[in-house]
């Protein structure tokens, strides 16, 4: 896939869509919770060893990953027998977001440009978030993955949101931390995407070979916005 000018993006953009977790919100959060709060709570509750606990919960991350159970609390919950979203909501004081996300949907505010949160939160998940980060007031309609029975690596996804919003892939750009989600995309006919490269503020800058990268959403340039036929 041929790589994009960032600086331009957002010229005649009539459609902006934006990943939550690791795009807007830090995903230093999710992966705490679940590399390793989860695994300690699960290893209490079996009355496990911590090591072996994680061993059988990595497992089941990787044999689910990319699947909308892997993003389910209410599969979690039901399968390590343990309260996911209480645990969620004991460690909210850890929630954030990445730098310079909310100042930027602050400046697309009033754009004519709409904004879709795009996310495979759970909404329980999304609910605390918002709780915590008023995130969901930035935008025009959120969608979550469960609300189509697809997560966003499957074609299934981005053809009911497209029944849902009848958005116009040339004029819709899409950002998300996933390289799967962002193929996925692709696959559907979206061709102005965007990698977020640091979705973990407390981890390194990774590479994005197929896609264009950018290290936080705060590269965008919001200025130049104009409305397609505007």
């Amino acid at each position: 896939m041929a790589k994009l000018q960032v600086d331009r993006l957002l010229d005649q953009c009539d459609t902006l869509m934006f990943d939550m977790d690791g795009t807007l919100l830090d995903l230093a959060f999710d992966n705490y919770m679940w590399l390793h709060h989860i695994p300690s709570a699960y290893a209490i509750n079996r009355g496990i060893a911590h090591s072996a606990a994680r061993d059988e919960l990595y497992g089941h991350y990787r044999r689910l990953q990319g699947q909308l159970d892997w993003y389910c609390l209410d599969h979690w919950s039901e399968h390590l027998g343990i309260d996911v979203l209480a645990l969620h909501r004991d460690e909210h004081h850890r929630i954030d977001w990445l730098p310079g996300a909310r100042e930027l949907l602050e400046a697309l505010s009033g754009s004519g440009v709409r904004l879709l949160l795009v996310t495979n939160s759970h909404p329980d998940t999304l609910d605390v978030k918002s709780e915590v980060t008023g995130i969901t007031r930035y935008f025009d309609c959120i969608y979550s993955s469960h609300d189509f029975g697809y997560a966003k690596e499957h074609q299934g996804f981005w053809q009911a949101l497209q029944q849902r919003e009848s958005f116009d892939p040339a004029s819709t750009l899409f950002v998300d931390d996933s390289e799967p989600v962002l193929a996925s995309a692709a696959r559907f006919g979206l061709d102005k995407l965007l990698a977020v490269t640091r979705p973990d503020s407390t981890r390194p800058v990774r590479s994005s070979e197929r896609f264009t990268g950018i290290e936080r959403v705060a590269d965008l340039k919001p200025g130049l916005i104009v409305r397609t036929g505007a």
